[in-house]
């Protein structure tokens, strides 16, 4: 009984929080969302209805590429929840941006009840987010042909991105290098959790090893293990690698569709590279939702490719409004469900 109420009271305690953080995104969104509804009169709506079945061959690739990933490792989970799960996790890395680190967690919580081992879930979490910036420099690479061929390559913008390609390539390469090593891996984990260790005894004196130094190296053994069977398989990350390409050119695609709906047809490697400096600059500002940052780089990058911000602002916040509701409502709906006393019902 006990433990019940401890579970129950955990669970109220993240809707509450869930909401609070909801509801910083509308009250920092409610001026963008009030010109939306006045911009609707003028847009066409058959093309911007387009970003619901874009958004779900979005989902769609990533659940396909959870289910290759997961199947390689023998976990066969259903499609269904998978897909359900992805829209879930979608709306964790928007409500409580954290550079990534809340979607590592959920990922851990929500498929431990699959039978999916920490490190498992890790690791899978992890090669989805190399093999999505590994397909997007292949967008990028396409976006700076379409700026060359209209004469729009500035040096600013090849400079955006080339500075990106580097970058994506430097924390794949990085990430891999670290767990293809056994002793690398654990010296690293070891280190870092040492040194969180530290910084949480600052608040708790009385814990000196909040997090289990000894429960971390086998969990990392266990993700370099799990890592091998990849290595050792690599005509397994095929189908994985394409299901990731498929996800971003949606993403890419849905702005594109925005622009359309507002009778722009503009230059698809200028909404490619502004909406992979957007992205990348959102997922690490510590706003929900990455607010006024995603907005501010789109805009600026826009400009460079000869987009004025008179056309580019409107689109950009009809895409960040419609969009953001099509993914966190369904979101937070089977996030709720996933927080129910009877998680195993999300299985079907």
């Amino acid at each position: 009984m006990v433990e019940k109420a401890k579970k129950s009271n955990w669970r109220l305690i993240l809707t509450v929080i869930t909401l609070i953080a909801l509801g910083v995104v509308i009250i920092g969104l409610h001026k963008d969302i009030l010109t939306t509804f006045e911009d609707l009169k003028r847009v066409n709506l058959f093309a911007l209805s387009l970003l619901l079945p874009i958004e779900f061959i979005n989902y769609h690739a990533q659940a396909k590429l959870y289910e290759t990933t997961l199947g390689t490792l023998g976990k066969k989970l259903k499609y269904w929840f998978l897909f359900r799960f992805s829209l879930e996790l979608n709306f964790i890395s928007t409500i409580f941006p954290s550079g990534g680190i809340s979607g590592f967690s959920y990922i851990n919580l929500r498929l431990k009840s699959q039978g999916v081992t920490t490190a498992q879930a890790t690791l899978i979490q992890l090669l989805k987010t190399v093999l999505l910036y590994s397909s997007f420099l292949l967008i990028l690479i396409v976006g700076l042909l379409f700026l060359a061929i209209s004469g729009r390559a500035s040096s600013f913008l090849i400079l955006i991105a080339t500075s990106l390609i580097t970058i994506l390539v430097i924390i794949s390469l990085g990430a891999l290098f670290i767990i293809s090593d056994k002793h690398r891996i654990n010296s690293f984990f070891r280190y870092i959790t040492r040194f969180l260790n530290r910084l949480i005894k600052v608040v708790r004196p009385k814990h000196s090893e909040t997090i289990n130094i000894q429960r971390v190296e086998e969990i990392f053994t266990e993700l370099h293990e799990s890592y091998l069977t990849f290595k050792d398989n690599k005509e397994a990350l095929k189908m994985p690698l394409l299901w990731g390409l498929l996800a971003n050119v949606a993403e890419v695609s849905a702005v594109y569709v925005v622009y359309v709906a507002f009778g722009h047809y503009v230059n698809p490697g200028a909404v490619i590279v502004a909406y992979a400096v957007a992205s990348f600059a959102g997922v690490l500002s510590v706003l929900p939702g990455g607010v006024g940052v995603y907005e501010t780089l789109m805009t600026l990058v826009l400009a460079a490719a000869g987009i004025p911000p008179s056309v580019s602002i409107p689109v950009t916040i009809m895409y960040r409004i419609v969009n953001t509701l099509i993914q966190i409502v369904p979101g937070y709906i089977f996030y709720q469900k996933a927080l129910s006393p009877e998680p195993n019902a999300t299985n079907g």
